[in-house]
């Protein structure tokens, strides 16, 4: 099931009084159950289980709100740099123009440039390279 479907589902049942919700999609089926105000248990059967902390996460954006945000278009793997041996794109304080490349995120062995929207100096990288990424997650804050 697409990711950008259960964040869907998630932010549905916080914004409800629903305490759990189950989807099914063919032979795939999400289900998601509120244990208490600030735990969502996300279970996709019979595979995946895994459990979202909302406290943490809404913290995690509160810090990065000012700025211009520079988000991931797809789920991948972050790369600060064109090749190992190779300069990071960017570093906090470095001056970017519009079209400027920043990072790259590696999808399905595909290496997607990811170009700045906003003119300005890098003042956050919130992700460190080779991690993981999920689709609309902040990667650079530009002042």
């Amino acid at each position: 099931m697409d990711i950008r479907k259960i964040k869907k589902l998630i932010e549905m049942l916080q914004d409800s009084d629903l305490t759990e919700i189950e989807v099914k999609e063919g032979e795939e089926s999400v289900r998601i159950v509120r244990g208490n105000a600030q735990q969502i248990e996300v279970k996709s059967i019979p595979t995946v289980k895994s459990s979202i902390n909302i406290s943490e996460e809404k913290d995690d954006e509160m810090s990065i709100d000012a700025g211009s945000k520079i988000k991931s278009p797809i789920v991948g793997t972050f790369y600060r740099k064109p090749a190992p041996d190779k300069p990071p794109f960017v570093e906090i304080g470095s001056h970017v123009n519009a079209g400027d490349v920043v990072c790259i995120v590696e999808a399905m062995k595909m290496m997607n440039e990811i170009k700045s929207e906003y003119t300005g100096k890098v003042s956050a990288i919130n992700i460190n390279d080779g991690e993981p990424v999920e689709f609309d997650q902040t990667l650079i804050v530009i002042d």
